[in-house]
């Protein structure tokens, strides 16, 4: 198993998505919470909605910009907070695509493509 991912989220539709063909997802979007922090984790990345990286782990890892805790599961999904800037956001079941269980802390860095 990778302890890093990557994904390319983009703008469709005005709204957050990714695609990784490689666990089958096709323009998955991010919803309830979770498309404002990317735009907050995305502010000074130019052009962002055009596609920027984002690289999250279970672990920290050198140069990680953000760290999300759990809070509680809610329809299949789960529900995580991003302590230093007081947001949560929920994470729908494709976050089982990565990972086993739902992680108790996941660590995530946003950069240009």
């Amino acid at each position: 198993m990778n302890s890093l991912f990557v994904i390319a989220p983009y703008k469709y539709e005005g709204i957050w998505v990714f695609d990784d063909p490689s666990v089958g997802l096709v323009q998955e979007p991010f919803v309830s919470g979770a498309d404002t922090i990317l735009d907050v984790l995305t502010e000074d990345i130019p052009n962002a909605g055009e596609g920027f990286r984002l690289v999250f782990s279970l672990d920290p890892f050198p140069g990680y910009t953000a760290r999300f805790v759990w809070n509680r599961p809610e329809f299949s999904g789960n529900w995580y907070t991003w302590p230093e800037r007081n947001m949560e956001g929920w994470l729908c079941p494709a976050l089982f695509k990565y990972f086993e269980d739902a992680p108790k802390e996941i660590y995530v860095k946003a950069s240009a493509k």
